[in-house]
């Protein structure tokens, strides 16, 4: 079983946002980025079904620069097998879906794990877009997946409650807990990884079809206003007003 799990390049949760100034791009200085977390759930799934199995290789995949590389070694030292990197900026979900449609359609991989989105831009968008290019079913987003052969067993979220649902590899899945504990690794895997294959690859197809027109930062909080209990006008007025809820 060929298992092909892509991960995305993120700032860290506690990381202060800031933007160039003309607003159009993220300033990356001083950050310290990390694998997206949902991307871990997806990488340490395919690692434990491919150890269960006693066989079969985990490929990871991201679409970036090579700023990128660092962490995807520490996926390769969490236990991936090796990896591919597609050298260009993430520029938005189609041009990513596309680059990892091209690198899963080469490689005639089994299944196709990712996170459920990032958490930079929470687009929850690549998935479909990889199984629609590839004309192949796609799970989202799967909180457990278990493996009989080449049938998958999937326990997805929906709308108030949960669906269990069959499907035949290849297919693509995107990942969310609980479906395994995200595995950290350990000094034999650190060593190992600065030997595992890293290839870099040009990007295919068109350039980003989206454009950034302008970040912006949420307005900052305003004070509390306190209305006293036997004044119902008064905040019921300012509920419609000034907060517009109403």
């Amino acid at each position: 079983m060929k298992f092909l799990v892509c991960i995305s390049n993120v700032p860290d949760t506690t990381t202060k946002i800031t933007f160039t100034p003309d607003n159009k791009e993220f300033n990356k200085a001083g950050v310290q980025f990390v694998i997206n977390p949902w991307d871990e759930y997806a990488l340490t799934r395919a690692i434990e079904l491919k150890e269960a199995a006693g066989s079969g290789t985990v490929t990871v995949l991201n679409v970036g620069e090579a700023d990128t590389e660092p962490n995807i070694r520490k996926a390769l030292a969490i236990g991936a097998d090796d990896a591919i990197r597609v050298n260009a900026a993430p520029q938005d979900a189609y041009f990513v879906a596309e680059q990892i449609a091209a690198v899963a359609k080469e490689g005639a991989y089994d299944v196709i794990l990712m996170g459920k989105e990032s958490i930079d831009y929470n687009g929850f968008q690549v998935h479909g877009m990889v199984g629609e290019m590839l004309g192949i079913p796609t799970v989202a987003p799967a909180m457990k997946l278990d493996l009989s052969g080449n049938t998958a067993t999937l326990e997805r979220e929906i709308e108030g409650g949960k669906e269990i649902v069959t499907v035949n590899t290849p297919f693509v899945a995107s990942c969310q807990q609980p479906m395994c504990e995200p595995r950290i690794p350990n000094m034999r895997g650190i060593m190992t990884a600065r030997t595992k294959p890293l290839k870099v690859v040009p990007a295919v197809g068109e350039p980003a079809r989206t454009t950034v027109a302008e970040f912006a930062l949420p307005p900052k909080k305003q004070g509390v206003k306190l209305i006293d209990a036997e004044n119902a006008g008064e905040l019921i007025k300012l509920l419609r007003n000034e907060a517009k809820v109403i």
